[in-house]
């Protein structure tokens, strides 16, 4: 039988979830250097036409189930009614292996009608649909064990799976589309699109052994005989369940293309009415959607990392009714939140421009990459309010929270988009005001159910130690323009500089105590005895 989760397990599942995140997007950006010189831009192009089809038809597939085997196996394995967590696993894969299938039928045999009826305009992209098609039954049996394991509160599953499946869906990209471009770029481009049937595959079967491991060790152990009369609930009853928690959740899915499709439709225009040419509002719709909204996910990946591993960690507390633990573990959410989101917005707002210049070699963009800083802290504050009201079954909420939200943001892009002195900019702050009227809904939510305040004295001290790593960075950054240092070389060292600047002034501030220190996974102990040494913990 798995542990009951430690007082830090919280924060180590969010600590091996960002790493494996952060290997990720590495090896994903290498391999799309690779790719595109491999296809060229045509065959990038016919891969990007049959990829939203997946990504649509996994998105109906799945449908918010993972979330909702998470958050009902918690409950279980809380009351230590554990065949009563397997059997709803098995329901809800059941479940998932049927839409699953029927989905990933339905694109194979309607490649031909997606072309047919110009819903896709290149009839090239026939193969690269058709060879996309076998992983979403894939990826969606792999959710439901995610879902699962994550119920358990054991994130190490999902790590490696998302690893594993990265390396083998990168090397199978690679290796079919050389393979097949003798043959036509269109054969090239399927041949790459039958890489995420491979990592699904590879992701599959890392979960199936951590799934008999645990399967091996809850054989050791017996259910309660209160646990076991629980294991009747009827089936229609659990169906019911997985339902109402999945809905919400598939719905805020779907809500966030939507409004990116608004986005689309109403910023270019409002920017050629603020009197830019066709030609510069997409240069500028570019540097919003391409360059400054994926800095913003980047540095919020450590928050979304959190708000999955808090969905489980809050429904096991809310099954049991300890109102206090529910309490401890939204309070060390939130100060990680803080801890993390604070600083990275003040370094993106610092570093906008060597960044942009750094990563998309377009300082231009800086200007909007500055105004989305904010929304870094929004973000992430959204993303753990979320899982905090998902784990205690009120996933319903943050999805009439991003309507609302959703709302105010059209309107402020139709207005302030169109305002010449802040063209881009304008759909920068609404885009702010999407997050921080969904983040600021979501917490009056968390407050409300559970008696959560935040602690603004210790909020106070982060912003203060942000705001030393801020001036003292600005500086630094015009010191290595003086010295002449390369726009690579400075921007990696300012980085480096300014986490050691805040991790130092968090602690001589007094934000993290002793114990706290000693409980950050992994680092924890050395930095404990670090500052120890030196009497820097001394508060």
């Amino acid at each position: 039988m798995a542990e009951h989760p430690k007082p830090n397990r919280l924060l180590q599942g969010t600590l091996i979830l960002t790493v494996a995140g952060m290997v990720v997007k590495v090896i994903g950006s290498l391999n799309w250097i690779i790719l595109s010189r491999v296809l060229g831009g045509e065959g990038i192009g016919l891969y990007q036409m049959a990829f939203p089809i997946y990504l649509l038809a996994l998105s109906v597939s799945s449908a918010g189930i993972p979330v909702a085997i998470s958050i009902i196996t918690a409950e279980k394995v809380a009351l230590k009614d554990y065949s009563g967590s397997k059997r709803v696993f098995k329901l809800s894969m059941g479940i998932l292996a049927v839409t699953g299938l029927l989905l990933s039928l339905l694109v194979y045999f309607g490649a031909g009608w997606l072309i047919g009826h110009q819903i896709i305009r290149d009839s090239r992209a026939y193969y690269a649909i058709q060879a996309l098609s076998p992983a979403i039954f894939l990826v969606t049996i792999l959710s439901s064990f995610r879902g699962y394991l994550q119920g358990w509160q054991i994130m190490t599953p999902t790590a490696v799976s998302q690893i594993a499946e990265q390396i083998f869906r990168v090397g199978a990209m690679l290796f079919f589309a050389m393979l097949l471009l003798p043959r036509g770029i269109e054969y090239a481009a399927g041949g790459a699109s039958m890489g995420a049937g491979a990592g699904a595959a590879a992701g599959l079967l890392v979960l199936l052994y951590y799934y008999w491991r645990l399967e091996k060790q809850q054989n050791d152990f017996a259910d309660s005989a209160v646990a076991a009369e629980k294991n009747h609930e009827p089936v229609i009853s659990m169906v019911r369940r997985i339902v109402k928690l999945a809905l919400p959740v598939s719905l805020a899915s779907i809500m966030l293309p939507l409004v990116a499709n608004l986005d689309l439709l109403i910023v270019p225009l409002r920017l050629e009415a603020a009197g830019y040419t066709v030609e510069q509002a997409t240069e500028l719709f570019g540097y919003l959607t391409g360059m400054a909204v994926p800095l913003v996910n980047l540095a919020t990946m450590a928050t979304a990392a959190l708000a999955t591993s808090i969905v489980p960690a809050v429904s096991e507390a809310a099954v049991t009714g300890n109102m206090r633990e529910i309490q401890q573990r939204t309070a060390t959410a939130m100060r990680f939140a803080n801890l993390v989101t604070i600083p990275a917005a003040v370094g993106l707002w610092v570093l906008a421009e060597p960044i942009a210049t750094f990563v998309y070699h377009a300082p231009q963009a800086s200007q909007v990459v500055r105004v989305l800083s904010f929304g870094v802290y929004l973000l992430g504050i959204h993303q753990v309010t979320t899982g905090v009201l998902q784990g205690m079954g009120h996933a319903v909420l943050p999805v009439i929270n991003m309507g609302v939200a959703a709302v105010i943001k059209v309107v402020f892009n139709y207005y302030l988009t169109a305002v010449p002195s802040l063209g881009i900019s304008g759909a920068g702050w609404a885009t702010n005001a999407d997050l921080g009227v969904a983040a600021l809904l979501n917490y009056y939510f968390v407050c409300r159910y559970t008696g959560f305040q935040m602690d603004r004295k210790t909020l106070g001290k982060y912003l203060l130690a942000a705001a030393i790593m801020g001036i003292c960075i600005d500086f630094l950054h015009l010191v290595t323009i003086k010295q002449g240092i390369g726009d690579a070389e400075a921007t990696l060292l300012l980085i480096i500089l300014a986490m050691l600047i805040y991790t130092i002034s968090v602690i001589l501030l007094g934000a993290v105590n002793e114990q706290e220190l000693k409980r950050i996974p992994v680092v924890g102990a050395v930095l404990h005895r670090l500052f120890w040494r030196f009497g820097l913990n001394k508060n």
